[in-house]
This record gives C-alpha cells, structure tokens and sequence, in this order.
C-alpha cells in the first residue's frame, strides 16, 4: 500500500508532537498544514518538510493528496473540524477532549457513522509502553475484578494562561485539560464500565498565582495573568453500573506540598500504579508482595507515547489495526467531564 498522506489543522504547540511522529513513521507523506495564522503554518512547514501551508481550511480538506488528517485545535473548535474532515472523506485524528460539549461530541459519533471514516481520539496515555503492560496484567485476570479507582493530576502553579484559561475557548480548566488525562487512563483500565452516577466539586479561589515567581511554569505564547474565568480545582467520584468507583482530583492551582501524578486501579486479587512509576502489589503464598518490573520505561514518556499513537493511526487507516480511541470512548468521557462540571454547579449528585 502506498504511503497515507497526512494534513495537520492547527499549528499551535501541540501540533509539533504529531508533526515529528508523522515524520518519523515511514508509512507517512506530509502533505499540508494549516492555521488560521498562515505564518505559523508556514514556520510548521518548512521545519517539518511539509510540502503545503494553508490559511484556508477548504484548501486543506480539498487536497486530494491528503487521506488523513490531525486536529491539533482549541477544543471548542475539535468537533466542528472533525466532522468537516469527515464529510470531505478523512480519517481524523483528533486530540483530547474529543470535544467542547457531549453535544458537539454526539454529532461528531453522528458523523462517523454517516460517513463511515475512521475516527480516534487522542487519549495519548493509552498508548505508552507501561499503560500497555499494565493492560496485559488486566486481561490476563492477574488483579482480578478492578472495582476502584483513583486519579491525580495536582499541579501547584500551572495554569498556562491563554486559551486554557478562557473558558469559552477551553470548555473548563484542569479537570478538561490534565484531569481528562488521568480519567481515562483509570476507566479505560476499569474496562470502560458505564458511569451512572457523578458527585464533582470545583472551586475557583486562587486564581492564576503569576505573584509566584519562583516557581517554574508553562506559559503559552498570549499568557496574560489577568484573564483567567477557569476552575483552579475539580474533583469527583463516578460511580459505574458495574458497581465500581473512581475517584479524581485535579488543579491548576492549589496549596500542596507537592506536584502529584498518580493513576491506580485496584481489583479482587492485585492491585497497580501506572503513575508515577508502574509497580504492582500482588498476594503469592499468603504473602502481599509489591512488584516492580524491568522494563525500559516505567513512566509515561512523550516522544513514545505520540510515536506509538500516530504509528497506531497510520496503521488503522492502513486496515492494519483495530481501535483503540474510538470515537465512542471520546463520548463517554464527555458525558463525565460534563456531568462533573453540572453536579459541581448544582451542588448534588447528578444521574447520567
């Protein structure tokens, strides 16, 4: 089969990370990029090789040499793209959130179904080499039933500013951005149980902090600490039909004593964290022993894991893999990140 011709829509800064994976995968012919800023397309293109920078997204769509695409977006614009890729007879990959609103995301599922093309949701984590052990462990039986969970993405000082913090770009704060990360990984590990019911909280006290100045942090390039209308704080327990649980914290902005990163899931016969180093607790001869494995990375790393997932995409629209981010994952954890963000405005406990 000849090579898949890849467009990427966006060339902010997520866009290099797809970009540098596309052009290490022999499979691939970088065809085009496009921005609504045609310079920093064009700055994208001649530092990747790309043979086309585009301003105008039709020009992109219309590019017969393009067979798939990457949206690399602000999130209240993934769903409208997608489906316009879609209906032009794309496969899409699309980054996380799938989308803006569980809305936006249904008629995005709509859309895969109408047009029969290939959709998957970049919920990266899924595709490092320790997420991918743990999972063997799992389907092996060897922890049993997993019937909890829990999630940590603490982050002291790191509001990023820019779109992440406007919310009418965004569609929230750390609970959409880095929460979703760690969300995902627990439930795609749970064995994607149905949620049923949501109980959130987020809490807007502490703002940007840009009084700290010791702290190191990400800025995007239009950081201004006086624009910021997203949460600091969200938490959460999701309860599942299955009668298992998952707990989730994550901030932009919060009084710990530390940054944390923690995944875990935990089953009748074993127990696992995938972050922040994958390790195991086991029982053997009426003993609990805690299991560490010798493998090169214990860790999720960000060269491999966007190198595993573009390689995993390029297969899929070779016919040459299955799904593992289908478009109806990316609705499901719509429908949590949203019903979070309900209960926490209500103040109660929310059905889905």
């Amino acid at each position: 089969m000849s090579r898949i011709g890849i467009g990427v829509i966006g060339a902010g800064s997520i866009s290099a990370m797809h970009l540098q994976s596309y052009a290490a995968n022999p499979d691939v012919e970088l065809v085009a990029i496009y921005d609504l800023n045609l310079a920093r397309a064009q700055h994208q293109a001649a530092k990747f090789g790309v043979a086309n920078a585009y301003a105008i997204l039709e020009e992109l769509l219309a590019d017969s040499a393009v067979h798939a695409v990457s949206i690399c977006t602000w999130n209240n614009s993934h769903a409208e793209l997608a489906i316009a890729a879609l209906e032009a007879g794309k496969n899409v990959l699309v980054e996380k959130p799938l989308s803006k609103t569980v809305a936006e995301a249904e008629m995005l599922a709509a859309a895969v179904s109408r047009t029969g093309k290939l959709l998957q949701v970049g919920f990266v984590r899924r595709f490092s080499s320790n997420a991918k052990l743990l999972r063997q462990f799992i389907d092996a039986g060897d922890l049993g039933e997993i019937y909890y969970a829990k999630a940590s993405n603490i982050r002291r000082i790191g509001n990023p500013g820019g779109w992440f913090a406007d919310g009418e770009r965004a569609g929230g704060g750390p609970l959409i951005d880095i929460g979703v990360h760690v969300l995902d990984l627990c439930w795609f590990m749970m064995g994607s149980p149905k949620p049923v019911t949501v109980s959130g909280n987020t809490y807007h006290r502490l703002g940007n902090r840009a009084n700290i100045t010791n702290l190191e942090r990400y800025k995007v390039s239009d950081y201004d600490p006086d624009k910021n209308d997203v949460e600091d704080l969200a938490n959460a327990l999701i309860r599942f039909e299955n009668g298992a649980s998952l707990y989730l914290e994550t901030s932009y902005s919060l009084h710990a004593l530390e940054d944390e990163l923690l995944v875990g899931v935990y089953g009748e016969k074993g127990g696992a964290e995938l972050e922040p180093s994958l390790r195991f607790t086991l029982e053997s001869h009426d003993t609990v022993i805690n299991v560490v494995p010798q493998v090169d990375l214990l860790t999720f790393n960000f060269d491999e894991g966007f190198q595993n997932e573009i390689n995993h995409f390029v297969s899929l629209c070779r016919g040459e893999a299955e799904e593992i981010a289908p478009v109806s994952h990316g609705v499901e954890i719509m429908r949590m990140l949203s019903a979070i963000y309900e209960s926490a405005a209500l103040g109660r406990e929310v059905a889905l």
